[in-house]
């Protein structure tokens, strides 16, 4: 049925292309009717799937990576797709309108996109709102829910901390667990807190506010697939300090390494995150050497150009706990959510 529909889509533009999809998704979830046929055609309610993660009972191991829904605006709909986890955010303290458009690019030639959307959201309170509705009035149903937290453009790197500490104290209720961004490069400077000193300043200020909670919740860290060995090593060790419960690998790229997209189109583009097939293989060697490094106790959730069983296996046996998906629903369309399913 996707074959049908893509064409469509990718007539219109990527931002208005998403927008169309959940506008049809909304209408589609908010009748009992379709909302059980999409059910039926999505999702594989089997027990053998479940897997005990983050003292958590996922449904199933694949989930939606964060950035799909930042705002918990359609996760009504977004639950009937087979989902076992779904990411909300990436969330910050204020609401902004992120980069100027075009920020979003598709590279068909690649199975890829480029983004520097840049952190857009109707900031902490919007999200809130929507989560705690949809806790209320769906209580104990649908998938974990996962809160992805940012900064804002204007906070500098030395008031950061400030900026997490917020979204953590107003979205604790809220959510199943915490992903902490510090690795999207379309935020200037951001990417700089992933440094061995004020990452591990930031991440013990979490986990000092978390600890102080009547039951703590699973706190992770997401990170580039840009890293160099040494700091990849650095984050294990950071992570084992801090006491955090996991990493997810991996954001998107800078690089442009083996496009097969014409290189005066890339310039053309200009910069952003490169996500989908091409970051496939660097994400899988990330998620390994994490893993060697960590051991068996740190739980890590695999992401970079799944689009296939295969390339969600291929994460899973390199060392993944679960994996999660973008990208390739885009290229693929919503039943890939099943067909990783089965083969599991």
């Amino acid at each position: 049925m996707y074959s049908i529909f893509k064409p469509l889509l990718f007539a219109l533009s990527p931002e208005a292309a998403h927008r169309v999809t959940f506008q049809l998704l909304d209408l589609a979830a908010a009748f009992p009717p379709t909302r059980w046929l999409l059910r039926a055609m999505f999702c594989l309610p089997e027990k053998r799937l479940e897997k005990q993660v983050l003292g958590l009972n996922f449904p199933n191991a694949v989930g939606l990576a964060a950035g799909f829904d930042k705002d918990g605006k359609h996760l009504l709909g977004l639950s009937c797709l087979g989902f076992g986890f779904i990411e909300v955010g990436t969330v910050t303290p204020l609401a902004q309108e992120g980069n100027p458009r075009p920020r979003l690019f598709r590279l068909p030639q690649d199975k890829a996109l480029i983004n520097r959307m840049g952190f857009n959201n109707e900031g902490l309170d919007a999200l809130v709102e929507h989560l705690s509705h949809w806790r209320k009035k769906y209580p104990g149903a649908g998938p974990i829910i996962g809160g992805n937290i940012g900064k804002n453009k204007a906070t500098p790197n030395e008031e950061a901390a400030s900026d997490y500490l917020i979204c953590f104290e107003k979205l604790f209720p809220w959510v199943d667990y915490f992903v902490v961004n510090v690795s999207s490069p379309n935020t200037p400077g951001l990417r700089e807190l992933q440094e061995k000193e004020p990452l591990t300043r930031l991440l013990n200020l979490l986990q000092e506010k978390n600890r102080a909670q009547t039951q703590p919740k699973p706190i992770l860290l997401k990170i580039a697939p840009d890293l160099t060995d040494s700091q990849l090593d650095d984050i294990a060790e950071i992570v084992r300090a801090t006491g955090l419960a996991g990493v997810i690998a991996t954001n998107t790229t800078i690089s442009r390494v083996n496009l097969n997209t014409a290189e005066s189109q890339i310039a053309e583009i200009g910069m952003g995150g490169l996500s989908g097939l091409p970051l496939c293989e660097r994400a899988t060697i990330v998620i390994r050497h994490l893993r060697e490094k960590l051991g068996k106790e740190a739980v890590i959730i695999g992401v970079g150009g799944i689009d296939s069983p295969q390339s969600a296996q291929e994460k899973l046996d390199a060392g993944a706990d679960l994996v999660q998906v973008y990208t390739g629903l885009i290229y693929e369309g919503p039943g890939l959510v099943r067909k990783i399913l089965e083969k599991l």
